[in-house]
């Protein structure tokens, strides 16, 4: 079969890299891509921000299977506009996809099918998030409603950062921010495919690292490390998740008329209460999704097809390598030396995630995560060994960011 990957990132790399090894993919490309994709995929040109190209593209080429990597494409409609064209893809609707593109539609949706998650509520004016800040007290939980790129959430014991939180999410006339009681508890990252019969099939659990410095300090990112498996993680974790939490939100999509298929990503926090919904998404999380398909053993195809994955016994442990200066403000263009000696470290692979090639065949750094780095080992220790290892083959002229404590401890 013919599969068009529909992104740019490290994510959309993991992705490749699994539907690469895949015995059913005889055709593969990826559009845009990146550097790392070019090696394993055909690279196509598409705006990532057109739907409609995005359909035509995958008719014209014929695609069997088009993935969509990206959340802003899922909601923009990119699976309504293929589907128009009779054109078979993974991801859910636009409609399915409010899921991850308004908290506040997320919430409701959770409210009405009886799904543990935090008290919250939405809001269109300042003063009333503020009351609220004041009524749910610190530690505060300001999360901006639409898409912001795994950074829309402000978590903080400071009330004047919440409140210039909430003033930022407000700054348009129509935004609008929930203001949610603070979940204590590790947080785990738990992907299901949801097939177009209702069906959820889990992955294997994950945990990723959203601050940006050891010990969880500084601002959040879009991740700068995942480990998988979790051994301290209760048995039947997945098993829980899919009967309270992701069974009955797909059956509340299908009752209001909107049916999601595709991947339902729950962010969990495992409280004193049991495991409570931190956040929806609607397609794989990155870096997450490097960790967890480093360790699937069937093809991927069948995976997305609602078929049960099998999985290695091996732990993965993901690092990424950020520009210098992220997340505030990154300094790009910077040189990248390094890759092919990390990747050649046993048990070791890199995927591309902001990089860009100049002229003369120079690899610089495009976006702030600029490369993830994923090692495998017998246990965590190992596969923490081996990703740091390769971590450290790596420059990046000016400087780079990575944290030191990806998977130091069991949990957090």
């Amino acid at each position: 079969m013919k599969v068009l990957v529909v992104g740019s990132g490290g994510r959309e790399s993991a992705l490749c890299a699994a539907l690469a090894s895949d015995p059913h993919v005889d055709d593969l490309a990826c559009a845009p891509g990146n550097p790392g994709t070019s090696d394993i995929a055909e690279t196509l040109h598409v705006d990532m921000a057109d739907p409609v190209a995005i359909a035509q593209l995958a008719e014209s080429q014929a695609a069997d299977l088009t993935v969509i990597g990206p959340e802003a494409p899922l909601v923009d409609g990119v699976v309504d506009a293929l589907a128009e064209r009779g054109l078979a893809s993974f991801g859910p609707t636009a409609a399915a996809a409010r899921l991850e593109g308004s908290k506040a539609f997320a919430k409701s949706v959770m409210s009405a099918a009886g799904v543990p998650t935090a008290r919250g509520r939405d809001h269109h004016e300042i003063p009333t998030a503020l009351a609220d800040l004041d009524e749910c007290g610190p530690p505060y939980v300001v999360k901006y409603d639409g898409l912001a790129g795994g950074k829309g959430v402000t978590v903080t014991t400071d009330r004047d950062v919440a409140a210039e939180a909430v003033r930022a999410a407000l700054a348009k006339p129509d935004d609008r921010v929930v203001i949610e009681e603070f979940l204590d508890g590790p947080e785990v990252s738990l992907f299901c495919v949801v097939g177009a019969d209702g069906s959820v099939v889990p992955l294997s659990p994950a945990q990723d690292f959203k601050r940006a410095y050891d010990g969880d300090q500084g601002p959040n990112t879009g991740g700068m490390g995942a480990y998988s498996p979790l051994p301290w993680a209760p048995a039947d974790l997945a098993d829980t998740v899919v009967t309270r939490i992701a069974q009955p939100t797909v059956a509340e999509m299908a009752r209001r008329g909107t049916p999601f298929s595709g991947l339902l990503y729950v962010g969990l926090a495992l409280t004193s209460a049991g495991p409570k919904v931190v956040e929806f998404n609607t397609r794989f999380g990155d870096p997450e999704t490097q960790a967890v398909l480093a360790r699937l053993t069937s093809p991927i195809t069948e995976l997305l097809a609602g078929k049960p994955a099998t999985w290695s016994s091996d732990f993965a442990v993901t690092v990424v390598v950020a520009a210098p200066g992220y997340p505030d403000s990154p300094r790009l263009g910077g040189e990248i030396s390094g890759v092919e000696a990390a990747a050649a470290v046993p048990g070791a692979s890199v995927q591309h995630a902001g990089t860009r090639l100049q002229a003369k065949g120079r690899l610089v750094a495009s976006g702030g995560r600029v490369l993830a780095v994923t090692g495998l080992g017998a246990d965590l220790s190992a596969a923490r060994e081996c990703a740091y290892e390769a971590a450290g083959h790596i420059s990046i002229a000016g400087g780079q960011h990575l944290r030191t404590d990806i998977a130091q401890k069991a949990a957090r």
